[in-house]
């Protein structure tokens, strides 16, 4: 096996490669422009959450307090009524997105070392570069993409939005394969 200390600049070159195709593809090109919209009397709908103090957290509506609820004529009655659906509130002040990115950025090293520790066991030095592709890659694809379906299965996201960010996944993990593949360990 291949110890991880000698993977090092795949694991950190890739996370900076993704870090840029990331950054093309949400500042670029506006693929995601359009993945949220306004709600339809915004106004009048944060002054009310402002009023019922709510608070940073995940939230559920209509909610029921336990599995048994979620059958009950009470519960069904709000779902049909609608509106249904889940919303996250982040702490008030503006989008700081320097932290965002940082931990993106870190979220993408953490990716590389999985890729490095699965290839490492399932590869050898002096491994070509096409079998180091197709494992590094693969691996990358699962850490990156395939995490956005449960936001259309569970959560009610469009899949037209949950498809464009696994296309997404799918160019990152393409990418962090490609430098695996290119930086892997020559034969000693």
């Amino acid at each position: 096996m291949i110890p991880l200390t000698e993977l090092w600049l795949p694991i950190l070159l890739s996370a900076v490669f993704v870090f840029i195709v990331s950054s093309i593809l949400h500042m670029v090109i506006p693929i995601h422009k359009g993945d949220y919209k306004k709600l339809p009397g915004e106004e009048k709908i944060l002054a009310e959450m402002r009023s019922q103090s709510v608070r940073p957290g995940s939230y559920a509506f209509p909610c029921c307090e336990s599995m048994k609820d979620m059958g009950s004529p009470e519960m069904t009655a709000k779902c049909k009524l609608g509106p249904v659906g889940s919303m996250t509130v982040i702490p008030n002040g503006p989008c700081n997105m320097g932290k965002s990115l940082v931990l993106w950025f870190l979220y993408s090293v953490l990716i590389g070392v999985f890729v490095a520790y699965v290839a490492a066991l399932g590869l050898q030095r002096g491994t070509a570069y096409m079998p180091v592709f197709r494992l590094a890659g693969t691996v990358a694809i699962l850490g990156y993409a395939i995490g956005a379906l449960p936001d259309s299965i569970w959560k009610g996201q469009k899949w037209s939005i949950t498809l464009k960010f696994v296309f997404d996944g799918v160019l990152y993990g393409l990418v962090t394969g490609a430098t695996f593949a290119w930086l892997w360990p020559s034969a000693v």
